[in-house]
């Protein structure tokens, strides 16, 4: 076997200045964005800049751009927006410190009990002549991992939420120039989180690995045991941002729509509407924060999948760090190529009307893909041995770096094609969506039917996909490849979430502009960026839910390892048992989220109606509404209604394991992956395509969208009822349940060395 052509040395500068220059990358964009003004200039005309063949000046004027009042309306309404989106995440934050702290100190008794908190070296797990670091520091480890993984994961959502609130108001601007420049500061902002998410992550896992190397030593595998806390701390935060932030957006979200738009029949961001605020801020704390926490989770959780089997593999057993360091490489790679693809939107092609937006960013994807397989290709030939071992459920499997190479392709690939299936099953400029916006023709009820239906059957393709990948990773180079095949499909996640957060920014912009009283042709330009948003919002979603079911997969078989067990046996009573309650799981997590958006709406729907009724002058315009009240609703109910859901996710492995033992807990994980995906795709689908068919209406672009307008029709009336319903679907349950099959896995696999030595207390009676 020839050794890799990459030395350790090299590895060791590659890895850190490739995250170095992603952060710089991101204060680049950043700063390019701060030079759009929310502040009047009081300079007179701009001087002629004729880029696009006429004159700038020009239209500035004409769409009155020198009304200092708007800018500064713009500056007030960005301002509340922000201060919300900040009050609300830092409240958040207090109750999930307190989270954090107890579950540190679980981890810690829990491993460190494993061996009675001795301090004597034990023999390894999977090489019984060596010896190992004892299971206390194993238990040290694992607690300081998680919390630097919850901290990162709290800064990577925070950061985000800042960026897009310091970007809103800008893009509202920047469209009274023309669509291209609001789309470039949308794209930029989004890239500002993208890259400073990615590059944060492979950092602090690459100097968290690097500082406990120095206690390790030799022992890696108890080294990349104590890494996997780093994941757990990821997605635990990632689960409470995404199911506190979405509860936060949907209750608003849903009181804005049926009072203001159903009842009063005013428009979408009406300032009237005493719930606009909480609904724009919703955008920020849900779409944005939590997006940032869940992927950095699945991030965080596939390196982590990767580097524990490897550190078992001829990887791990022969010290080649260049080669065990694959998967930090590869992400590493990633930063490089999602920067000269961000170039693409921002610098190289200048988009001139609303129809190349949608294009411009599904190029985005496909530049990302095809560059990454390259930049696949030479980390695999310059960073792997040509054959190597991987560890295989007890034996080793010889494998070869371009299996490994076809590996991280399938994955990258598949998230290719989930993302076009979902474009195509949620994008108004398709069938599917527009067979739903015909069905409101004959009601509600027939647009519910249809959008159900859309959403099951845009599940048989991505579930193909996923299955291909884990078949042909499988093979090849066992759970590793699935690992890897996860990486993959992540590695260009600085592109993913640049297009992710680009959604909720330009729908803000949107709705500041609405609220700014600007004319209609700058809320034409908005919509039509916002709408382009839905779209890249719901592949976001495929992607992360596709990628957590192979991050799940790979973190349950590294968990069958670490656990000891043979094989899981479906046939077995004890597996079965937790097959069918795992796979229920999904059900009663979507109920909790479901119903704690319905009954937080129901008292947005009354403080609405309350304003409506008794402020003298609101609905003319002369009186303004209470707009904190509704923020009050908003943040008080989603901090109650986020901790059952998040129990019932983080108690359920710890419960199963320590009563019902290693067997049914891989029963109850591989339930809960099963259902879970299957739940996820159908939910985020379908609500998104409801709320496309809704703006299809709206916009009123082709003949059969005229015939079923204009707002305020009965068609149009449907559609929202419809998108309603949609909501804490595609916003609330569906995102969520990614991070509940992850959570559950990398949960097991921290706690497997207490569950294989203490577990099972119910069969032990």
């Amino acid at each position: 076997m020839a050794p890799a052509v990459l030395s350790s040395f090299a590895t060791e500068i590659i890895i850190p200045v490739c995250s170095v220059i992603g952060i710089v990358f991101s204060l680049v964009q950043w700063f390019l964005v701060s030079r759009v003004k929310v502040t009047p200039d009081n300079n007179g005309p701009p001087s002629s800049n004729s880029k696009n063949g006429y004159d700038d000046y020009l239209i500035e004027e004409e769409e009155g751009v020198n009304d200092h009042n708007v800018v500064i309306k713009c500056a007030e309404i960005q301002n509340a927006i922000s201060e919300g989106s900040t009050s609300f995440l830092f409240t958040m934050y207090q109750y999930v410190g307190i989270f954090m702290v107890v579950f540190a100190i679980l981890i810690f008794l829990f491993l460190g009990s494993v061996e009675g908190f001795s301090t004597k070296s034990q023999k390894c797990t999977y090489d019984v002549t060596m010896m190992c670091k004892p299971a206390l520091a194993t238990a040290a480890f694992s607690t300081i991992a998680f919390l630097l993984g919850a901290i990162t994961s709290i800064i990577s959502g925070f950061l985000g939420m800042k960026i897009a609130t310091y970007a809103n108001a800008r893009t509202t601007l920047e469209a009274r120039k023309g669509v291209g420049k609001a789309f470039v500061t949308a794209f930029r902002s989004g890239a500002v989180m993208g890259f400073l998410l990615a590059a944060n992550g492979l950092l602090v896992l690459y100097i968290t690995i690097n500082v406990f190397k120095l206690y390790y030593g030799d022992d890696w595998e108890g080294l990349f045991e104590a890494i996997t806390g780093y994941g757990l701390g990821g997605s635990s935060m990632a689960l409470f941002g995404r199911v506190g932030g979405g509860i936060y957006t949907k209750a608003a979200d849903v009181g804005a729509d049926l009072v203001g738009k159903v009842e009063r029949n005013i428009p979408e961001d009406d300032p009237r509407n005493p719930a606009v605020i909480a609904d724009n801020v919703g955008d920020n704390v849900g779409d944005i924060a939590g997006m940032g926490s869940d992927l950095f989770g699945s991030y965080a959780e596939s390196s982590c999948a990767a580097l524990v089997v490897a550190s078992i593999s001829s990887f791990g057993i022969e010290h080649d760090f260049t080669a065990m360091c694959y998967p930090l490489l590869v992400s590493s790679v990633g930063i490089l190529v999602c920067l000269i693809t961000t170039l693409f939107a921002t610098d190289f092609f200048e988009i001139k009307v609303v129809d190349e937006i949608q294009s411009a960013l599904k190029k985005q994807l496909i530049i990302s893909t095809v560059l990454m397989t390259v930049g696949i290709a030479i980390v695999s030939f310059i960073a792997l041995p040509t054959s190597f071992t991987i560890y295989n459920f007890g034996v080793q499997k010889v494998v070869y770096n371009w299996q490994l190479f076809l590996c991280v392709c399938v994955g990258l690939w598949a998230g290719l094609i989930i993302g076009f299936v979902t474009e195509y099953y949620t994008s108004n400029a398709y069938s599917p969506v527009q067979d739903v916006a015909d069905s409101c023709r004959t009601g509600a009820a027939t647009n519910v039917i249809f959008g159900l239906a859309l959403g099951y059957k845009s599940v048989i393709i991505p579930i193909f996909a996923i299955a291909v990948s884990i078949f042909v990773s499988f093979s090849f180079a066992a759970m590793y490849g699935i690992a890897v095949a996860a990486l993959g499909m992540l590695s260009t996640i600085a592109t993913g979430l640049a297009i992710d957060a680009y959604g909720p920014i330009s729908d803000n912009a949107g709705g500041i502009a609405e609220m700014a009283g600007m004319s209609h042709r700058i809320r034409e330009r908005t919509d039509a960026l916002d709408a382009a948003g839905n779209t890249t919002a719901a592949i976001g979603k495929g992607f992360a839910i596709g990628s957590a079911a192979l991050v799940s997969l790979a973190l349950f078989g590294a968990f069958v390892s670490r656990a000891g067990i043979q094989t899981v046996d479906v046939l077995t009573p004890k597996v079965f048992i937790g097959l069918i309650v795992g796979a229920m799981l999904p059900y009663w997590f979507s109920a909790m989220t479901m119903k704690s958006v319905g009954s937080a709406a129901l008292k947005m729907v009354e403080e609405v109606r309350r304003q409506f009724n008794t402020i003298p002058g609101l609905m003319e315009g002369l009186a303004k509404p209470d707009y904190t009240t509704c923020v009050k609703i908003s943040t008080d109910a989603s901090l109650k209604e986020m901790i059952p859901p998040g129990a019932l996710v983080m108690l359920t492995p710890l419960i199963v394991g320590t009563f019902f033992g290693v067997e049914t807990l891989s029963g109850v994980l591989a339930g809960a992956l099963v259902s879970g995906v299957q739940v996820a795709i159908s939910a985020s689908n379908t609500g998104g395509a409801w709320d496309n068919a809704k703006k299809y209406i709206e916009a009123g672009a082709s003949e059969h969208a005229r015939t079923l307008g204009p707002k305020g029709s009965e068609p149009h009336k449907a559609a929202v009822i419809g998108d309603t319903i949609g909501d804490p679907l595609k916003d609330t349950s569906g995102p969520s349940l990614n991070i509940l099959i992850k959570l559950m896995a990398v949960e097991s696999l921290v706690f497997a060395p207490f569950f294989a030595a203490h577990g099972g207390l119910l069969f032990k009676l």
